[in-house]
């Protein structure tokens, strides 16, 4: 089912779904066969292989997905770091520079900083609220620029507008990662950017029990991406594709009470004695982002009073919330970057980016935000 609705909860259910029913059934089945019968494919790329990312629960999956996101056409990895990985290969080659945000998720901050080096890929880091400050670090090998809609643990929301315009001026290749925004709050590709990258893992699956990544964007762009793809083996297990096709139905409903209960739960944090710094872009509704989003989502950070040894002492405390790294899900998850997303950069570099040994990041769930705030009210005694 290809055609456009005018509510993404339909979208949702209905995008990509096939037209006649398979035996009837209303749910998606899960087709667990890594080959299929040959029908006279004159490619290798068109067989129906799972490393080639065609079996149908791929298919359908990648239809829903690039509706959801407003993209021609869409490809779902093993991982959201494969994703990444994949992706930034096919449009990056030995000698050629990327522009990335400095306050990134510690998986892609470590793949700049550490494998890209020997293959001879050069980077630089970028304010993402300073567009002034961009165009001194672009040189003739510059191909491409990263973000994320927000930033990850900080929860930092840069200049998206200007970073499309830069983009375009420069004729790179702009790539942003939407996982905590989700297409519930922010559709990158109608702002003008190229690539929207997605951690499935996270919310658009959003039940803790896979992990996934996607890339959405042009169709031709997708193709290269997928050829790079079927060299590197990244790709997305039948079983795990259903799972995701799943998840997606409710992302919505799960997303817009998520934006609800961080808000409410920001807000309480923020006026909380024992609190010091709460990162959560709802609380400033001057920001330019008010204009962009539909919603901030339910992850924030903040900061204690008294610092990791604060932090070490709360944590355990909480009763509902459990500290867990990963996020994105059905239940509420705490945890300090410190010691999980974040543990691979340097002391030096959490510092100059403000991530401090006390910060705990917070993945609000679907619980009832009453029953969220009375754990964190105990925890916080």
């Amino acid at each position: 089912m290809s055609r456009e609705f005018r509510e993404l909860d339909t979208t949702l259910i209905h995008s990509g779904e096939v037209e006649e029913k398979i035996e009837g059934a209303i749910s998606m089945p899960i087709f667990q066969s890594s080959t299929f019968l040959y029908s006279g494919q004159s490619r290798y790329e068109d067989l129906k292989y799972i490393r080639l990312n065609n079996t149908p629960n791929h298919v359908v999956l990648h239809k829903k997905l690039a509706a959801l996101e407003g993209g021609e056409s869409a490809l779902v990895t093993s991982s959201g770091m494969a994703a990444i990985a994949t992706t930034l290969l096919t449009v990056l080659s030995s000698g050629d520079h990327l522009l990335a945000q400095d306050c990134l998720y510690g998986g892609t901050h470590d793949l700049l900083t550490r494998d890209f080096g020997p293959l001879g890929i050069e980077y630089d880091f970028i304010d993402a609220k300073d567009p002034e400050s961009w165009g001194s670090k672009v040189r003739p090998t510059t191909r491409a620029v990263m973000i994320e809609s927000i930033s990850n643990p900080l929860m930092r929301t840069g200049d998206l507008p200007a970073v499309v315009e830069f983009a375009r001026k420069h004729e790179l290749v702009s790539l942003i990662d939407n996982t905590f925004a989700t297409p519930v709050n922010f559709r990158p590709l109608s702002h003008g950017f190229d690539l929207v990258l997605h951690s499935c893992t996270k919310y658009l699956n959003g039940h803790s029990d896979i992990v996934a990544g996607a890339v959405i964007g042009q169709k031709a762009m997708i193709r290269k991406i997928n050829k790079k793809l079927l060299h590197l083996g990244g790709s997305l297990d039948p079983h795990a594709c259903f799972l995701l096709h799943r998840g997606l139905k409710t992302l919505a409903l799960r997303v817009r009470h998520q934006n609800q209960s961080g808000l409410a739960i920001a807000r309480f944090l923020a006026d909380h004695e024992a609190v010091e710094k709460v990162n959560y872009g709802g609380l400033d509704e001057a920001a330019a982002t008010a204009k962009l989003f539909a919603g901030y989502g339910g992850m924030l950070s903040f900061e204690l009073k008294g610092g990791a040894d604060a932090a070490r002492r709360f944590l355990p405390r909480l009763r509902l919330a459990r500290e867990a790294p990963s996020l994105g899900g059905v239940e509420t998850l705490v945890t300090r970057p410190v010691t999980t997303s974040h543990s691979g950069l340097s002391i030096e570099d959490r510092q100059q980016l403000g991530i401090s040994d006390g910060l705990i990041r917070m993945s609000v769930g679907v619980e009832g935000v009453r029953d969220l705030i009375d754990d964190l009210e105990q925890a916080l005694l």
